[in-house]
């Protein structure tokens, strides 16, 4: 028999100001820590990994094997979406991202420490693989899970801007990174590269992942995971004792009236866990769709696209991201107030049609042969139909799911619309600009993924201010 005599709720400690900023700060911290560990580990892979730990295989392998290592992060991620999810929905936040920073911290650390193939041989290799899959399994819900924990601790009239802040965590990671390696191949020689100095980065990484964990341990859980109405003594009911304590409410309360407390929260679980899922799911990954297939081809084809095909100094469309990446410091609070103001809906709206209309202009300004015209269209092509989509993406897609599996499906659609859109767009792109000798394949790519968001849009409900309390989804 089910065992539904836990002790009641006695609702959430209170949040003060301060508790707000130590889970903002720690939100993007966080995601900072992801993008930097992935970014450090893609240079790595592109500059030196394949001297160190493929020696015994022709240049080219060697590097197709650096970067396949890499490319296992992203599989493990989809695992430690699923499982961290689940968990984050069953028994909080707070344990869930304590485990993540964890995870991620010690394994970029290690990658630092790890002996290469001249010592172990091809236990080297293999090792690396290990902590790539441990980085990965981390990863996978930590964007996921700083977004949930700073959407539900927000107040509802700021929470687009609150929640904004964990897509700042994505620059600050990628400029960290870029930055270390910058100092480090402008200071270095290569032997000395080669000897020790690509240890450095992964090396310091331990001090951050240090504050990172100490400042986790002392955050509090969401306020929304506490007043959750299945959530007794800290642990989510199953769904059997759900329908248990469903059974025994009608039985207790069926002479009382329909406004009863008890009545209501019984209308509440009821809701929570008779509606069907799937609705919400695909309209958040079309929404995450938008995002991530325009920053596949901007921030990662576009690069080798106007160094190889275009003969520009690969400098330059790098810099154009730098800069990208700054102005992304205003855009990112910017469109999170503006989606406070004005709503979810129509902010998605704008920055979609914004974006395919600048879709072509944006790529003759890239191809016009003129290095500032280049450098201003990938700036502001990142800002509107990457950064800003982001921005909104970080509390919409939070807003959409009910507290009782939020975790769980904002992490799947985040990580399964990331791999389809941002693996498959790249690999599409080349081929089609290959076969028509052309640009105009990117920009109509680019029109359809933000197409793809901006129906999505349509048919989404207008999620701001919605009550994150809910177990049910939105739709």
């Amino acid at each position: 028999m089910t065992d539904t005599t836990r002790t009641e709720p006695t609702g959430p400690a209170a949040r003060t100001t301060r508790d707000l900023t130590r889970a903002a700060v720690s939100g993007w911290l966080g995601t900072a820590m992801e993008f930097m560990d992935f970014q450090l580990y893609s240079l790595a892979a592109a500059i030196v990994f394949n001297k160190i730990f493929f020696p015994d295989i022709s240049p080219a392998i060697g590097l197709i094997a650096a970067m396949a290592t890499y490319g296992v992060g992203y599989v493990a991620r989809l695992a430690g979406a699923v499982y961290f999810g689940r968990m984050g929905d069953r028994i909080g936040r707070k344990k869930v991202l304590f485990l993540t920073i964890l995870l991620m911290g010690a394994s970029t650390t290690l990658i630092g420490a790890l002996p290469t193939y001249a010592t172990i041989g091809i236990l080297a290799p293999i090792l690396l693989v290990v902590l790539r899959l441990i980085q990965g399994f981390g990863a996978g819900a930590e964007i996921a899970g700083a977004t949930v924990m700073l959407a539900e601790y927000a107040p509802a009239k700021r929470r687009g801007l609150v929640a904004s802040l964990v897509s700042l965590g994505t620059n600050s990671g990628t400029l960290a990174a870029s930055g270390l390696w910058a100092i480090l191949l402008a200071v270095l020689s290569d032997e000395q590269l080669l000897a020790w100095g690509w240890r450095l980065p992964f090396l310091l990484s331990f001090a951050l992942m240090i504050f990172a964990v100490w400042l986790r341990r002392n955050l509090k859980e969401s306020p929304v995971f506490e007043e959750r109405p299945d959530v007794v003594d800290g642990v989510a009911m199953s769904r059997t004792e759900v329908e248990s304590a469903l059974v025994e409410s009608a039985r207790t309360t069926s002479a009382q009236v329909e406004s009863s407390p008890e009545k209501k929260r019984a209308g509440v679980l009821e809701a929570g866990i008779r509606q069907r899922k799937g609705k919400a799911f695909f309209l958040a990954l079309g929404l995450r769709f938008g995002q991530a297939g325009n920053s596949g081809l901007i921030q990662t084809f576009l690069v080798g696209y106007i160094a190889t095909n275009l003969h520009a100094d690969r400098a330059v469309p790098t810099d154009a991201i730098v800069y990208g990446s700054l102005l992304g410091f205003v855009t990112v609070p910017l469109i999170g107030l503006l989606g406070d103001r004005f709503g979810r809906r129509p902010m998605y709206v704008a920055l979609t049609l914004l974006t395919m209309a600048f879709a072509f202009p944006m790529m003759l300004l890239i191809t016009s042969g003129s290095t500032p015209a280049l450098m201003l269209g990938m700036v502001l092509g990142l800002n509107v139909g990457v950064l800003g989509l982001f921005s909104l993406e970080s509390v919409t897609m939070a807003e959409l799911f009910g507290s009782r599996t939020r975790f769980t499906q904002l992490a799947l659609s985040k990580e399964i619309g990331g791999i389809l859109a941002t693996a498959i767009g790249p690999v599409i792109a080349a081929s089609l600009t290959a076969v028509t000798g052309s640009w105009w394949p990117i920009a109509a790519m680019l029109v359809v993924y933000s197409l793809i968001t901006l129906v999505s849009a349509f048919l989404a409900p207008e999620t701001r201010g919605r009550d994150l309390v809910r177990l049910e989804d939105a739709v």
